[in-house]
């Protein structure tokens, strides 16, 4: 397994086969994710979705205690301390991360353990599944702070878990345990805390076991869902798209390994 630092080492890029780990390494102030990780974030995904020999990403926090506790507080003096410096804060910094996971075309896996908090939530609900641990806690109380989560950061949470659930989550304050946040529909799996890395890692080597292409379509198709449930505004290439799996060769390559009882080798092509 091969790793690298990114971001004076606050971020560790790590991989193994066709899966890449992004881990937030800060255990000591609970990952909080700082302004340099936004900006790093908002150029890795591009990196990594470039690089064919990557088919799946992981987000997980260093340590137990936390996947991310959200924003370094104490540094909001010096970044956010009026609605000039937060704006650039969140359209150089932390949107552009976010938005980043968002569009990230191969599947993304979110590692939970312990607090995941206001913009570890955040991007966490930008990741495609989401795999906890049973003592997890789930919030994003910026109530306390006289802080509000803007629209880009909320409607991922709209999609998920709807409104009357994020509302509860944003007026009350309150964290939520992984059990409530899976019967919302916002984790795929919650196991026991000990068992949380293997089951993330299990699904990420099953989904790169099995077709990229269709991953990524599968992705784009359920984005569009979400934005336009009717498909009332599907182009002729949308349609298009619905179909284009049956000129691949990873199409011909799965159809010959399911006649010939064998394991298919796709090749994303």
């Amino acid at each position: 397994m091969s790793e690298e630092q990114r971001a004076d080492g606050k971020i560790l890029l790590s991989r193994k086969d066709a899966v890449a780990t992004i881990t937030f390494n800060a255990p000591e102030r609970l990952n909080a994710i700082e302004y340099e990780m936004w900006v790093e974030i908002g150029s890795l995904m591009p990196e990594l979705d470039a690089d064919d020999s990557v088919r799946a990403v992981v987000f997980r926090g260093a340590g137990e205690r936390a996947f991310s506790a959200g924003a370094d507080i104490s540094r909001f003096k010096q970044e956010r301390y009026s609605s000039a410096q937060a704006r650039h804060f969140s359209e150089t910094g932390f949107l552009r991360g976010l938005d980043a996971v968002d569009a990230f075309s191969k599947p993304v896996i979110c590692l939970i353990r312990g607090a995941c908090v206001g913009g570890g939530v955040e991007l966490a609900a930008a990741t495609d599944l989401r795999v906890a641990g049973e003592s997890s806690r789930f919030g994003i109380p910026v109530a306390r702070l006289g802080l509000v989560a803007g629209y880009s950061e909320l409607r991922r949470f709209v999609y998920s878990i709807g409104p009357a659930r994020t509302l509860d989550m944003l007026l009350t304050a309150k964290l939520f345990t992984a059990q409530e946040m899976l019967d919302a529909g916002f984790l795929a799996r919650v196991v026991p805390d000990e068992e949380v890395e293997a089951a993330a890692y299990e699904m990420a080597e099953r989904i790169v076991s099995l077709a990229p292409l269709v991953h990524k379509w599968h992705k784009g198709f359920v984005k569009k869902v979400l934005l336009d449930p009717s498909l009332s505004s599907l182009t002729e290439e949308e349609r298009a798209r619905e179909f284009a799996c049956f000129d691949t060769e990873d199409f011909r390559e799965g159809v010959e390994a399911f006649l010939n009882k064998r394991a298919p080798e796709f090749r994303g092509k």
